[in-house]
């Protein structure tokens, strides 16, 4: 039996994906803890309910809520003036890659665990410094940290620095995870590396047996319904795309959108939807992780419009490609490496589109709708896929054995 930490960068009901690692390596013998960050309260209750009967342990490295409000203006303050410092003078800062550095990394020492295995920005630079001390370091690169985000931004991001905790990590960690065959590819080209193993960011099939079969977000039932989510409605997730392609559609849906919606983005949203669909949005906040698949189940089309903008978003396959597909969802995907390398092994499930296209996935839409046929084939063929092969009863067979 190994002792294993698990370090994230945030909340554990925002890390799906090491939950299930959590999960699987408790489940093969080991003693696993995770450690993480407290940022909101109501975020705060959802944890405790994750851990309610777990086997493992969750334990915040520190507590950022708003009842700190002194410490928090701090921290916020330290952070934009480390990338003001890197915008004019290059000047790398800790501060520029995540909150709590310095604590993550002396949780970890003196956790002193047979293998420490990081998922964040932040993890990065901890894990190489445990590389230093000698300890024995897993990565799960759930994302291209330093291909991460739009280009615009970079002048205030770190991308060469990430990329040098990248390589170190990819060629030390036997340990090595990622998202897909696409990226595990790209990152073993661009840091002469093994090729990570890939463990997608599937869902537990028997999770199913949760729906709760209520109609809490439709409106009219007797419209076909569309479902988007993710954690924030904003601008370059696709949506553009979309309400563009609204003026294309003759045949009336729902539209539900999913997402924490800060005020920033009421504006930009109210600019995109075309007047005569108005009523037919509908934005519903972020629900528990019991809760999403039976909000999702309530649908009948999930849309995973990911544009090739991103290179890490490119070549990755997102939470909510398979969170659609074990819901029962046929699915609208854009044609990124990552989807299409689902849609070439099942693509009954849906239909896979240009990116930036509004014509065709007004096209791909109008064909579903208007043949219920289709629509029930699509829905049928991607909860067959889920059961039989996207499915965390699969994947997690493999995680043990990356343990030595």
């Amino acid at each position: 039996m190994a002792k294993i930490l698990i370090l994230i960068g945030a909340h554990l009901c925002t890390a799906p994906r090491p939950q299930k690692e959590a999960e699987a390596l408790t489940n093969a013998g080991h003693d696993v803890t995770v450690r993480g960050f407290w940022f909101d309260p109501e975020l705060v209750k959802r944890d405790h309910l994750l851990m309610a009967n777990k086997k493992w342990q969750f334990q915040p490295i520190l507590d950022f809520q708003p009842n700190h409000r002194f410490k928090n203006l701090g921290i916020r303050l330290q952070s934009r003036l480390a990338k003001e410092g890197f915008r004019l003078f290059g000047i790398f800062s800790l501060a520029l890659i995540g909150y709590g550095v310095q604590a993550m990394l002396k949780t970890a020492r003196q956790t002193r665990a047979d293998l420490t295995i990081v998922h964040s920005e932040a993890g990065l630079w901890v894990g190489n410094q445990l590389l230093n001390d000698g300890f024995q370091v897993g990565v799960d690169f759930e994302d291209w940290f330093s291909q991460d985000l739009l280009p615009e931004v970079h002048t205030t991001r770190p991308t060469a620095q990430l990329a040098a905790l990248e390589s170190r990590l990819a060629r030390n960690c036997t340990y090595c995870l990622t998202t897909s065959h696409a990226l595990a590819e790209a990152l073993a080209n661009a840091y002469q590396s093994l090729k990570p193993t890939v463990i997608y960011n599937v869902f537990p099939w028997t999770e199913r047996e949760q729906i709760d079969d209520q109609k809490r977000d439709r409106q009219n039932s007797c419209l076909p319904s569309l479902h988007w989510f993710s954690q924030t409605i904003g601008p370059a997730r696709g949506l553009e795309t979309l309400f563009q392609a609204l003026t294309y559609l003759t045949t009336p849906v729902e539209i539900h959108l999913r997402g924490n919606y800060p005020e920033s983005a009421r504006q930009w949203l109210d600019a995109l939807v075309p007047s005569q669909w108005g009523d037919h949005v509908f934005i519903h906040p972020t629900v528990s992780n019991a809760e999403l698949l039976s909000r999702v189940a309530e649908h009948d089309i999930g849309l995973a419009l990911e544009t090739t903008d991103i290179v890490s978003r490119n070549l990755t396959v997102t939470n909510k490609l398979f969170q659609y597909m074990l819901a029962g969802l046929a699915i609208i995907a854009t044609d990124t490496a990552g989807q299409r390398e689902i849609f070439s092994q099942r693509p009954a499930i849906g239909r896979l589109i240009p990116n930036r296209n509004p014509l065709a996935l007004a096209l791909a839409l109008e064909e579903l709708l208007r043949t219920p046929d289709k629509l029930n084939a699509a829905k049928a063929a991607a909860k067959k896929a889920a059961k039989e092969q996207f499915c965390w009863e699969q994947q997690a067979k493999i995680l043990p054995s990356l343990i030595y």
